[in-house]
Protein backbone atom coordinates (compact mmCIF):
# COMPACT_ATOMS: atom_id res chain seq x y z
CA UNK A 1 0.00 0.00 0.00
CA UNK A 2 1.35 3.56 -0.89
CA UNK A 3 1.98 5.85 1.34
CA UNK A 4 -0.13 9.15 1.64
CA UNK A 5 1.12 12.76 1.75
CA UNK A 6 0.67 14.45 5.07
CA UNK A 7 -1.02 17.88 4.97
CA UNK A 8 0.08 20.98 6.99
CA UNK A 9 -1.46 23.73 6.73
CA UNK A 10 0.02 27.33 7.31
CA UNK A 11 -1.54 31.03 7.25
CA UNK A 12 1.99 33.29 6.27
CA UNK A 13 1.68 36.73 6.79
CA UNK A 14 4.06 38.17 4.02
CA UNK A 15 5.53 41.63 4.43
CA UNK A 16 7.92 42.30 1.30
CA UNK A 17 9.19 45.92 1.74
CA UNK A 18 11.43 45.43 -1.18
CA UNK A 19 8.34 45.42 -3.67
CA UNK A 20 5.22 46.66 -1.13
CA UNK A 21 3.10 43.94 -1.48
CA UNK A 22 1.76 43.13 2.14
CA UNK A 23 -0.93 40.14 2.14
CA UNK A 24 -1.93 37.26 3.64
CA UNK A 25 -2.00 33.98 2.15
CA UNK A 26 -4.07 30.54 3.67
CA UNK A 27 -1.78 27.78 2.40
CA UNK A 28 -2.27 24.05 2.46
CA UNK A 29 1.30 21.81 1.63
CA UNK A 30 0.50 18.24 0.89
CA UNK A 31 4.29 16.64 1.93
CA UNK A 32 5.38 13.46 0.15
CA UNK A 33 6.28 10.88 1.97
CA UNK A 34 9.79 11.16 0.16
CA UNK A 35 9.71 14.47 1.09
CA UNK A 36 11.68 16.27 3.97
CA UNK A 37 10.43 18.93 6.41
CA UNK A 38 13.45 21.35 4.92
CA UNK A 39 12.10 20.75 1.53
CA UNK A 40 8.68 21.58 2.24
CA UNK A 41 10.01 24.36 4.11
CA UNK A 42 11.67 25.80 1.41
CA UNK A 43 8.91 25.65 -1.12
CA UNK A 44 7.36 27.91 1.42
CA UNK A 45 9.83 30.33 1.49
CA UNK A 46 10.01 29.98 -2.06
CA UNK A 47 6.45 31.19 -1.95
CA UNK A 48 6.95 33.78 -0.07
CA UNK A 49 10.09 35.31 -1.90
CA UNK A 50 7.76 35.54 -4.74
CA UNK A 51 4.33 36.64 -3.62
CA UNK A 52 4.81 39.91 -4.31
CA UNK A 53 4.76 38.84 -8.24
CA UNK A 54 1.03 37.96 -7.91
CA UNK A 55 0.52 41.87 -7.82
CA UNK A 56 3.73 42.96 -10.16
CA UNK A 57 2.96 40.44 -12.73
CA UNK A 58 -0.97 39.49 -12.57
CA UNK A 59 -2.30 42.96 -10.86
CA UNK A 60 -3.42 40.91 -8.06
CA UNK A 61 -5.72 38.27 -10.59
CA UNK A 62 -4.08 35.70 -10.22
CA UNK A 63 -3.22 32.34 -8.19
CA UNK A 64 0.08 31.46 -6.54
CA UNK A 65 -0.32 27.87 -4.86
CA UNK A 66 1.85 24.66 -4.55
CA UNK A 67 2.40 22.38 -7.40
CA UNK A 68 2.00 18.73 -7.32
CA UNK A 69 6.01 19.08 -6.77
CA UNK A 70 7.54 15.38 -6.15
CA UNK A 71 4.31 13.83 -7.04
CA UNK A 72 4.51 14.98 -10.65
CA UNK A 73 7.56 16.19 -12.61
CA UNK A 74 5.81 17.83 -15.11
CA UNK A 75 4.03 20.65 -12.09
CA UNK A 76 6.12 22.70 -10.45
CA UNK A 77 6.78 23.26 -6.63
CA UNK A 78 4.94 26.85 -6.90
CA UNK A 79 3.43 28.04 -9.75
CA UNK A 80 1.87 31.45 -10.41
CA UNK A 81 -0.93 31.14 -13.16
CA UNK A 82 -2.95 34.75 -14.25
CA UNK A 83 -7.17 34.50 -14.75
CA UNK A 84 -6.60 33.01 -18.47
CA UNK A 85 -4.82 29.83 -16.99
CA UNK A 86 -1.17 30.91 -18.38
CA UNK A 87 1.98 30.51 -16.17
CA UNK A 88 3.71 33.68 -15.38
CA UNK A 89 6.53 31.83 -12.92
CA UNK A 90 7.72 28.07 -12.36
CA UNK A 91 9.21 27.37 -9.07
CA UNK A 92 11.42 24.81 -8.73
CA UNK A 93 13.49 23.66 -5.00
CA UNK A 94 16.14 21.39 -5.14
CA UNK A 95 18.88 20.39 -7.85
CA UNK A 96 16.57 19.55 -10.77
CA UNK A 97 18.25 18.26 -13.85
CA UNK A 98 18.82 20.71 -16.93
CA UNK A 99 16.17 19.24 -19.40
CA UNK A 100 13.51 19.26 -16.74
CA UNK A 101 14.11 23.15 -16.45
CA UNK A 102 14.49 23.85 -20.11
CA UNK A 103 11.35 22.17 -20.54
CA UNK A 104 10.13 24.08 -17.83
CA UNK A 105 11.44 27.66 -19.47
CA UNK A 106 9.04 27.09 -22.81
CA UNK A 107 6.14 26.42 -20.38
CA UNK A 108 6.60 29.79 -18.52
CA UNK A 109 7.38 33.44 -18.60
CA UNK A 110 9.88 33.24 -15.77
CA UNK A 111 11.45 30.28 -13.83
CA UNK A 112 13.12 30.36 -10.50
CA UNK A 113 15.31 27.46 -8.92
CA UNK A 114 15.86 27.85 -5.48
CA UNK A 115 19.15 24.84 -4.40
CA UNK A 116 19.65 24.18 -1.05
CA UNK A 117 22.07 21.89 0.89
CA UNK A 118 25.53 21.47 0.74
CA UNK A 119 25.78 19.77 -2.61
CA UNK A 120 24.04 23.00 -4.48
CA UNK A 121 27.34 23.99 -5.47
CA UNK A 122 28.75 21.08 -6.94
CA UNK A 123 25.20 20.38 -8.51
CA UNK A 124 25.64 24.06 -10.03
CA UNK A 125 28.80 23.86 -11.56
CA UNK A 126 27.83 20.46 -12.97
CA UNK A 127 24.90 22.12 -14.83
CA UNK A 128 25.44 25.65 -15.35
CA UNK A 129 26.90 25.51 -18.58
CA UNK A 130 23.96 23.40 -20.12
CA UNK A 131 21.72 26.79 -18.70
CA UNK A 132 23.45 29.09 -20.50
CA UNK A 133 20.92 29.93 -22.92
CA UNK A 134 17.59 30.07 -21.42
CA UNK A 135 17.06 34.21 -20.57
CA UNK A 136 14.04 33.58 -18.47
CA UNK A 137 15.88 31.51 -15.69
CA UNK A 138 17.00 32.64 -12.36
CA UNK A 139 19.37 30.22 -9.75
CA UNK A 140 19.57 30.72 -6.24
CA UNK A 141 21.12 29.00 -3.44
CA UNK A 142 19.87 28.96 0.19
CA UNK A 143 22.42 28.69 2.48
CA UNK A 144 22.85 25.59 4.31
CA UNK A 145 22.65 26.68 7.93
CA UNK A 146 19.09 28.60 7.00
CA UNK A 147 17.32 26.12 4.70
CA UNK A 148 18.48 23.27 8.14
CA UNK A 149 16.81 26.18 10.49
CA UNK A 150 14.14 25.96 8.76
CA UNK A 151 12.82 22.76 9.25
CA UNK A 152 12.44 23.40 12.76
CA UNK A 153 9.70 25.56 11.81
CA UNK A 154 7.82 23.03 10.31
CA UNK A 155 4.45 21.87 12.27
CA UNK A 156 0.85 20.50 10.93
CA UNK A 157 -0.34 23.77 11.44
CA UNK A 158 1.69 26.80 11.19
CA UNK A 159 1.00 31.05 11.77
CA UNK A 160 4.12 32.29 9.81
CA UNK A 161 5.25 36.03 9.46
CA UNK A 162 7.45 36.68 6.53
CA UNK A 163 9.68 40.14 6.27
CA UNK A 164 11.59 40.68 2.81
CA UNK A 165 14.28 43.58 3.39
CA UNK A 166 16.79 44.20 1.30
CA UNK A 167 16.41 40.77 -0.10
CA UNK A 168 16.64 38.90 3.02
CA UNK A 169 13.93 36.77 4.47
CA UNK A 170 13.18 36.81 7.99
CA UNK A 171 10.23 33.81 8.75
CA UNK A 172 9.49 33.27 12.18
CA UNK A 173 6.72 32.01 13.80
CA UNK A 174 6.82 34.20 16.69
CA UNK A 175 8.93 32.01 18.78
CA UNK A 176 11.86 31.55 16.62
CA UNK A 177 12.96 33.28 13.52
CA UNK A 178 15.51 32.28 10.20
CA UNK A 179 17.21 34.75 8.06
CA UNK A 180 17.52 33.60 4.62
CA UNK A 181 19.56 35.15 2.31
CA UNK A 182 19.16 33.87 -1.17
CA UNK A 183 22.77 33.93 -3.13
CA UNK A 184 22.06 34.42 -6.86
CA UNK A 185 24.05 32.47 -9.03
CA UNK A 186 21.88 33.11 -12.45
Amino acid sequence: MALKSTIFKANLAVADIDHGYYADHALTLARHPSETDERMMIRLAALALNAHQLQDVCQGDGTLAFGAGLSNPDEPDVWLRDFTGETKLWIEVGQPEDKPIVKACGKAGQVVVYAFNHAAEIWWRGIEGKLTRPTNLAVYRIPTAASQALAALAQRSMQLQATIQEGVLMLGDGANSIDIEPVRLK
